[in-house]
């Protein structure tokens, strides 16, 4: 009898072809759309990462409000996965849906700036201590700038990025550790330039690789996530970024942190959790409550490089920044998120609904005898196939599995349960309810009562 982390696989792929053919019957307005859409949509769908959920044809949302999803065939879902983060306050927030509505009527572009755009900086800098800032329209933009900014006020060619990273479509940042060696990330389409000419990767909590790395001062940045969250989760060991940042300020190197994520840590993300002092930081999808809009900021330091910089640089074209950056409707969208969403009791709220389901998930586990573990991040957390949270990209990797991820993802969403598609992370909104992690374990459950071995 076959098995792989204490499941059965033989009743696992059983039950999962059951839940397809569940999951076609039950949708027939959503495999009509997915047979129109084939011709015109490259994959059947405006993004082709929309094709990597578990599903046997594309989910087709009508709408979404607080917690909740609707898709076109009339079946409501608890959101556990909130766009990947980009709604994680809860789809369309009434402050932000009014901020859009009133702002929509007023001029939706200027290429100039206006009042919100100060205010938002000043409220960024109150929560993140950095006191200067830019727009973008996402942290894939702002993630490219801030490296441009960082190449410029250095006049370092190279970047640092930790194995398995994700920071949004930034070249830069596609290599992976291989057997100990840079390689560009097999995925990745149509690259035609040797990434590793100026990509550094090092695996994270390893401070001795970083040391290094950085030694020979050619480094511009060392672009991180306080916490992994795209490999999986990975924490940072208790002292990591106490030592790390003495070690990049030792060579001359500048921190770059990407909070996209982990700014479900609280309000100023896990910088201000932790009381870290990067250069610069990127905060992208939930910043105007899923509207595309992004941030960066500087220490006062940095900023009067980069001013420098441009100002001794030729006149013309950055290569930073694009038309819509910081237009008028995603600036009062942020004002708004970040006046009335982005609040202390709504953290309080998701950290309560998070600590909830990781008891849960570790109670199911140990009743199960499953060697499997649970990692929590203020609002966000995973679940993962391996006894002990791993400590870097490799580990996280290793521990893996599609075929169990597809099988648990269509069960619970057959379900109304929707989670994360990418590997099994799931978020917190201040409006999911205690009820909504109940009905989750409960459900879960039920799959592992249904998979187990005997």
């Amino acid at each position: 009898m076959a098995k792989r982390h204490g499941i059965d696989l033989g009743k696992m792929r059983e039950l999962h072809e059951r839940e397809r053919a569940d999951f076609l019957a039950r949708r027939p307005r959503a495999r009509a759309l997915a047979g129109q859409s084939a011709g015109h949509l490259l994959f059947g769908v405006p993004l082709h990462w929309m094709d990597d959920w578990p599903t046997p044809s594309p989910l087709f949302v009508a709408e979404a409000q607080g917690a909740q999803l609707t898709d076109v065939d009339g079946h409501r879902y608890v959101d556990f996965c909130l766009g990947d983060t980009g709604a994680m306050f809860g789809h369309s927030p009434a402050p932000v849906a009014a901020a859009i509505a009133r702002e929509s009527a007023r001029g939706l572009t200027a290429m100039l700036p206006g009042e919100d755009a100060l205010w938002v900086a000043e409220a960024l800098a109150q929560r993140f201590g950095l006191p200067v800032w830019q727009f973008a329209l996402s942290a894939s933009d702002a993630n490219r700038f801030a490296i441009r900014w960082a190449r410029a006020a250095t006049g370092r060619d190279q970047i640092l990025v930790f194995n398995g990273c994700y920071h949004g479509t930034v070249d830069d940042v596609f290599v992976d550790l291989e057997e100990g060696q840079a390689k560009p990330r097999a995925s990745l389409l149509g690259q035609v330039y040797p990434l590793t000419e100026h990509t550094r990767v090092v695996e994270f909590n390893d401070l001795a690789a970083l040391e290094r790395a950085l030694s020979d001062g050619r480094v511009a940045c060392v672009l991180a996530e306080p916490a992994m969250t795209n490999i999986g989760m990975v924490l940072p060991d208790p002292d990591y970024w106490q030592q790390a940042q003495a070690i990049i300020r030792r060579h001359g190197s500048l921190l770059l942190l990407d909070e996209t994520h982990t700014i479900s840590c609280g309000p100023g993300g896990f910088t201000a959790l932790h009381g870290l002092r990067p250069d610069l930081l990127v905060l992208g999808k939930p910043l105007a409550g899923g509207l595309p809009a992004a941030a960066y900021g500087f220490s006062a330091e940095l900023a009067a490089r980069a001013q420098q910089a441009k100002r001794d640089a030729p006149a013309g074209h950055s290569g930073i920044g694009t038309t819509l950056s910081a237009n008028r409707l995603s600036c009062a969208a942020m004002r708004a998120n970040l006046a009335e969403v982005m609040t202390d009791d709504a953290y309080q709220i998701m950290f309560e609904r998070a600590a909830q389901l990781e008891r849960g998930l570790l109670e199911l586990f140990v009743r199960f005898d499953l060697p499997w573990c649970v990692t929590r991040l203020g609002a966000r957390c995973e679940f993962q196939f391996v006894p002990r949270p791993p400590r870097n990209g490799s580990e996280a990797a290793a521990g893996q599995d599609a075929e169990l991820e597809q099988s648990i993802h269509l069960y619970l969403l057959n379900r109304g349960l929707l989670i994360t598609p990418f590997h099994n992370m799931l978020l917190l909104s201040p409006h999911t309810t205690a009820q909504d992690v109940d009905r989750l374990l409960a459900v879960f459950d039920q799959w592992l009562r249904a998979v187990r071995m005997a």
